[in-house]
Protein backbone atom coordinates (compact mmCIF):
# COMPACT_ATOMS: atom_id res chain seq x y z
CA UNK A 1 0.00 0.00 0.00
CA UNK A 2 1.72 3.57 -0.79
CA UNK A 3 1.64 5.97 1.45
CA UNK A 4 -0.23 8.43 -0.67
CA UNK A 5 -3.11 6.18 -1.07
CA UNK A 6 -6.53 7.65 0.46
CA UNK A 7 -7.40 7.11 3.72
CA UNK A 8 -10.87 6.31 2.99
CA UNK A 9 -9.19 3.14 0.75
CA UNK A 10 -6.61 2.47 3.67
CA UNK A 11 -9.71 2.32 6.50
CA UNK A 12 -11.84 0.04 3.50
CA UNK A 13 -8.73 -2.16 3.15
CA UNK A 14 -7.97 -2.65 6.45
CA UNK A 15 -12.11 -3.40 6.96
CA UNK A 16 -11.35 -6.04 4.32
CA UNK A 17 -8.96 -7.37 6.40
CA UNK A 18 -10.83 -7.73 9.67
CA UNK A 19 -14.08 -9.58 7.79
CA UNK A 20 -11.56 -11.89 6.22
CA UNK A 21 -10.20 -12.56 9.36
CA UNK A 22 -13.67 -13.56 11.26
CA UNK A 23 -15.22 -14.77 8.16
CA UNK A 24 -13.02 -17.78 8.52
CA UNK A 25 -13.41 -18.30 12.26
CA UNK A 26 -10.67 -17.73 13.97
CA UNK A 27 -8.69 -20.64 15.31
CA UNK A 28 -6.99 -19.23 18.05
CA UNK A 29 -5.61 -16.14 19.87
CA UNK A 30 -2.93 -15.01 17.61
CA UNK A 31 -6.50 -14.45 15.09
CA UNK A 32 -7.88 -12.57 17.45
CA UNK A 33 -4.41 -10.59 18.61
CA UNK A 34 -3.68 -10.04 14.89
CA UNK A 35 -6.95 -8.02 15.31
CA UNK A 36 -6.17 -6.29 17.82
CA UNK A 37 -2.79 -4.77 16.44
CA UNK A 38 -4.95 -3.99 12.94
CA UNK A 39 -7.35 -2.03 15.33
CA UNK A 40 -4.24 -0.43 16.70
CA UNK A 41 -2.37 0.38 14.17
CA UNK A 42 -5.63 2.57 12.27
CA UNK A 43 -5.88 4.45 15.69
CA UNK A 44 -9.31 2.41 16.20
CA UNK A 45 -8.21 1.86 19.34
CA UNK A 46 -5.65 3.19 22.07
CA UNK A 47 -2.19 1.23 23.17
CA UNK A 48 -3.85 0.77 26.58
CA UNK A 49 -7.19 -0.29 25.48
CA UNK A 50 -4.78 -2.97 23.39
CA UNK A 51 -2.91 -3.24 26.35
CA UNK A 52 -6.51 -4.46 28.93
CA UNK A 53 -7.56 -6.64 26.03
CA UNK A 54 -4.81 -8.54 25.89
CA UNK A 55 -4.86 -8.97 29.48
CA UNK A 56 -8.18 -10.17 29.97
CA UNK A 57 -7.09 -13.05 27.78
CA UNK A 58 -4.03 -13.73 29.52
CA UNK A 59 -5.89 -13.84 32.60
CA UNK A 60 -8.17 -16.80 31.23
CA UNK A 61 -4.80 -18.48 30.87
CA UNK A 62 -2.89 -17.71 34.40
CA UNK A 63 -3.67 -19.44 37.32
CA UNK A 64 -3.65 -18.38 41.12
CA UNK A 65 0.30 -19.90 41.74
CA UNK A 66 1.37 -17.52 38.59
CA UNK A 67 0.33 -14.23 40.53
CA UNK A 68 0.30 -15.43 44.69
CA UNK A 69 2.37 -13.83 47.27
CA UNK A 70 4.17 -16.59 49.00
CA UNK A 71 3.81 -17.29 52.52
CA UNK A 72 6.96 -15.98 53.37
CA UNK A 73 6.31 -12.85 52.19
CA UNK A 74 2.98 -13.09 54.19
CA UNK A 75 2.63 -10.04 56.82
CA UNK A 76 0.87 -12.10 59.35
CA UNK A 77 -0.54 -11.47 62.52
CA UNK A 78 -0.92 -14.19 65.58
CA UNK A 79 -4.40 -15.22 66.75
CA UNK A 80 -3.24 -14.35 70.26
CA UNK A 81 -1.16 -10.90 69.26
CA UNK A 82 -1.68 -8.08 71.69
CA UNK A 83 -2.20 -4.92 70.44
CA UNK A 84 1.23 -3.87 70.75
CA UNK A 85 2.45 -6.52 68.74
CA UNK A 86 -0.33 -5.91 65.64
CA UNK A 87 0.23 -2.36 65.64
CA UNK A 88 3.90 -2.42 64.47
CA UNK A 89 2.97 -4.94 61.56
CA UNK A 90 -0.15 -3.37 60.23
CA UNK A 91 2.05 0.30 60.35
CA UNK A 92 5.14 -1.35 58.69
CA UNK A 93 3.52 -3.35 55.94
CA UNK A 94 0.94 -0.30 55.05
CA UNK A 95 -1.62 -3.32 54.37
CA UNK A 96 -5.10 -3.21 54.41
CA UNK A 97 -5.96 -6.76 55.23
CA UNK A 98 -3.65 -9.41 57.29
CA UNK A 99 -3.87 -13.32 57.70
CA UNK A 100 -4.17 -14.49 60.92
CA UNK A 101 -2.32 -17.41 62.20
CA UNK A 102 -2.51 -20.15 65.21
CA UNK A 103 -0.35 -21.44 67.96
CA UNK A 104 1.91 -23.32 65.33
CA UNK A 105 2.01 -20.98 62.47
CA UNK A 106 0.66 -23.25 60.06
CA UNK A 107 -2.50 -22.65 60.05
CA UNK A 108 -4.29 -19.42 58.63
CA UNK A 109 -7.47 -19.24 60.83
CA UNK A 110 -8.82 -15.96 59.67
CA UNK A 111 -8.30 -12.43 58.52
CA UNK A 112 -8.14 -9.06 59.81
CA UNK A 113 -8.86 -5.98 58.70
CA UNK A 114 -6.91 -2.35 59.86
CA UNK A 115 -9.56 -0.67 59.43
CA UNK A 116 -11.38 -2.48 62.37
CA UNK A 117 -8.36 -1.69 64.88
CA UNK A 118 -10.29 1.96 64.92
CA UNK A 119 -12.57 0.80 67.89
CA UNK A 120 -9.56 0.24 70.18
CA UNK A 121 -8.42 3.63 69.80
CA UNK A 122 -9.27 6.54 72.29
CA UNK A 123 -9.76 7.37 75.61
CA UNK A 124 -12.57 5.48 76.21
CA UNK A 125 -12.01 2.66 74.12
CA UNK A 126 -12.53 -1.13 75.07
CA UNK A 127 -10.38 -3.77 75.37
CA UNK A 128 -8.66 -5.51 72.57
CA UNK A 129 -8.94 -8.87 71.87
CA UNK A 130 -8.17 -10.22 68.13
CA UNK A 131 -10.53 -13.20 68.66
CA UNK A 132 -13.12 -10.54 68.41
CA UNK A 133 -12.16 -8.94 64.89
CA UNK A 134 -10.79 -11.67 62.98
CA UNK A 135 -12.74 -13.06 59.95
CA UNK A 136 -13.48 -15.94 57.75
CA UNK A 137 -11.21 -16.28 55.59
CA UNK A 138 -11.25 -17.34 51.85
CA UNK A 139 -9.06 -20.69 50.56
CA UNK A 140 -8.93 -21.49 46.54
CA UNK A 141 -6.72 -23.89 45.28
CA UNK A 142 -3.45 -22.64 43.90
CA UNK A 143 -4.16 -24.23 40.56
CA UNK A 144 -7.77 -21.44 39.93
CA UNK A 145 -7.70 -19.92 37.05
CA UNK A 146 -7.36 -16.10 37.42
CA UNK A 147 -10.39 -15.41 35.74
CA UNK A 148 -12.75 -17.84 37.93
CA UNK A 149 -11.11 -15.80 40.91
CA UNK A 150 -11.76 -12.68 40.07
CA UNK A 151 -15.61 -13.60 39.50
CA UNK A 152 -15.59 -15.47 42.89
CA UNK A 153 -14.17 -12.14 44.50
CA UNK A 154 -16.92 -9.99 42.54
CA UNK A 155 -19.50 -12.32 43.65
CA UNK A 156 -18.69 -12.83 47.24
CA UNK A 157 -17.51 -9.22 47.56
CA UNK A 158 -14.19 -10.44 48.91
CA UNK A 159 -10.61 -8.75 48.13
CA UNK A 160 -8.90 -11.36 49.38
CA UNK A 161 -8.30 -14.90 49.97
CA UNK A 162 -5.72 -17.93 51.34
CA UNK A 163 -4.07 -19.91 48.63
CA UNK A 164 -3.91 -23.90 49.43
CA UNK A 165 -1.33 -26.40 48.01
CA UNK A 166 -2.33 -29.87 46.75
CA UNK A 167 -2.07 -30.45 50.32
CA UNK A 168 -4.53 -28.28 51.97
CA UNK A 169 -1.22 -25.87 53.30
CA UNK A 170 -1.46 -22.48 53.38
CA UNK A 171 1.09 -21.30 50.35
CA UNK A 172 0.59 -17.61 49.95
CA UNK A 173 -2.37 -15.20 49.56
CA UNK A 174 -3.84 -13.34 46.44
CA UNK A 175 -6.07 -10.29 46.28
CA UNK A 176 -8.59 -9.08 43.98
CA UNK A 177 -5.70 -5.75 43.26
CA UNK A 178 -2.96 -8.91 42.17
CA UNK A 179 -5.64 -9.92 39.60
CA UNK A 180 -6.95 -6.59 38.36
CA UNK A 181 -3.08 -5.94 38.24
CA UNK A 182 -3.00 -8.49 35.26
CA UNK A 183 -5.19 -6.73 33.05
CA UNK A 184 -5.28 -2.21 33.91
CA UNK A 185 -1.57 -2.95 34.91
CA UNK A 186 -0.36 -1.85 38.25
CA UNK A 187 -2.22 -0.03 40.53
CA UNK A 188 -0.58 3.55 42.03
CA UNK A 189 -1.35 4.00 45.72
CA UNK A 190 -0.75 6.92 47.63
CA UNK A 191 3.11 6.56 47.56
CA UNK A 192 2.66 6.86 43.97
CA UNK A 193 3.68 10.51 41.92
CA UNK A 194 3.16 11.79 38.29
CA UNK A 195 5.02 9.28 35.49
CA UNK A 196 7.66 11.61 34.51
CA UNK A 197 8.53 12.30 38.15
CA UNK A 198 11.47 9.64 39.08
CA UNK A 199 12.25 11.22 42.69
CA UNK A 200 10.40 13.22 45.06
CA UNK A 201 11.83 15.36 47.79
CA UNK A 202 9.80 15.00 50.99
CA UNK A 203 12.19 16.87 53.18
CA UNK A 204 15.63 17.71 53.55
CA UNK A 205 17.29 14.41 54.15
CA UNK A 206 14.32 12.10 52.95
CA UNK A 207 13.26 11.36 49.46
CA UNK A 208 11.17 8.82 47.28
CA UNK A 209 12.14 7.43 43.88
CA UNK A 210 11.30 5.16 41.56
CA UNK A 211 13.51 2.22 41.59
CA UNK A 212 13.96 2.08 37.82
CA UNK A 213 15.63 5.37 38.18
CA UNK A 214 19.13 5.66 36.02
CA UNK A 215 22.16 4.83 38.47
CA UNK A 216 23.24 8.07 35.89
CA UNK A 217 20.47 10.09 37.09
CA UNK A 218 21.20 9.05 40.69
CA UNK A 219 24.79 9.68 40.81
CA UNK A 220 23.72 13.25 39.33
CA UNK A 221 21.11 14.22 41.46
CA UNK A 222 22.77 12.90 45.12
CA UNK A 223 26.72 13.52 43.85
CA UNK A 224 27.11 9.71 43.69
CA UNK A 225 29.89 7.35 41.87
CA UNK A 226 27.62 4.47 41.77
CA UNK A 227 29.01 2.31 39.05
CA UNK A 228 26.19 1.26 36.15
CA UNK A 229 28.77 -1.83 34.84
CA UNK A 230 26.53 -4.30 36.14
CA UNK A 231 22.89 -2.38 36.90
CA UNK A 232 21.27 0.06 34.87
CA UNK A 233 19.02 1.10 37.93
CA UNK A 234 19.03 2.08 40.86
CA UNK A 235 16.56 -0.59 41.73
CA UNK A 236 19.19 -3.07 40.64
CA UNK A 237 21.79 -1.91 43.21
CA UNK A 238 19.25 -2.23 46.40
CA UNK A 239 18.81 -5.86 45.17
CA UNK A 240 22.17 -6.48 45.22
CA UNK A 241 22.48 -5.46 48.28
CA UNK A 242 20.01 -7.41 49.67
CA UNK A 243 21.50 -10.20 48.88
CA UNK A 244 17.30 -11.32 47.89
CA UNK A 245 14.35 -10.06 46.15
CA UNK A 246 13.44 -7.92 48.89
CA UNK A 247 9.91 -7.32 50.64
CA UNK A 248 8.06 -4.21 51.73
CA UNK A 249 9.76 -2.47 54.40
CA UNK A 250 13.12 -4.47 54.15
CA UNK A 251 16.28 -1.84 54.57
CA UNK A 252 19.70 -1.87 53.40
CA UNK A 253 22.30 0.80 54.10
CA UNK A 254 24.69 1.58 50.85
CA UNK A 255 27.31 4.28 51.51
CA UNK A 256 25.70 7.40 53.13
CA UNK A 257 22.23 6.00 52.32
CA UNK A 258 19.49 4.26 53.68
CA UNK A 259 16.76 2.47 51.52
CA UNK A 260 13.92 0.93 52.45
CA UNK A 261 11.66 -0.70 50.07
CA UNK A 262 7.95 0.69 49.31
CA UNK A 263 6.56 -1.70 47.20
CA UNK A 264 7.73 -4.72 45.62
CA UNK A 265 6.76 -7.85 43.63
CA UNK A 266 7.20 -11.00 43.11
CA UNK A 267 10.00 -9.96 40.07
CA UNK A 268 11.67 -6.65 41.55
CA UNK A 269 11.67 -3.58 43.40
CA UNK A 270 9.15 -0.86 42.37
CA UNK A 271 9.60 1.94 44.82
CA UNK A 272 11.81 3.05 47.13
CA UNK A 273 12.52 5.56 50.39
CA UNK A 274 15.69 6.78 50.96
CA UNK A 275 17.44 8.72 53.54
CA UNK A 276 20.40 10.49 53.58
CA UNK A 277 22.19 9.84 56.67
CA UNK A 278 25.33 12.41 55.87
CA UNK A 279 25.76 14.73 53.38
CA UNK A 280 29.42 15.11 51.54
CA UNK A 281 32.51 16.09 53.11
CA UNK A 282 30.50 16.24 56.52
CA UNK A 283 31.78 12.65 57.47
Amino acid sequence: MSNDEPPSRSFNAWLDKLKNLFNREPQNREDLLDALQLARDQSLIDMDAQAMIEGVLAVSDLRVRDIMIPRAEMAVIGRDDTLAQVLPVVIDSAHSRFPVIGEDRAEIVGIMLAKDLLQYCGENAKKFNIRDVVRKAVFVPESKRLNVLLKEFRTNRNHMAVVIDEYGTAAGLVTIEDVLEQIVGEIEDEHDFDDDVMILQRNEHEYTLKAQLDIDDFNERFDTDFSDDEFDTIGGIVTKAFGHLPKSGETVMIDRFEFRVIRADSRKIRLLAVRLEQEPGNA
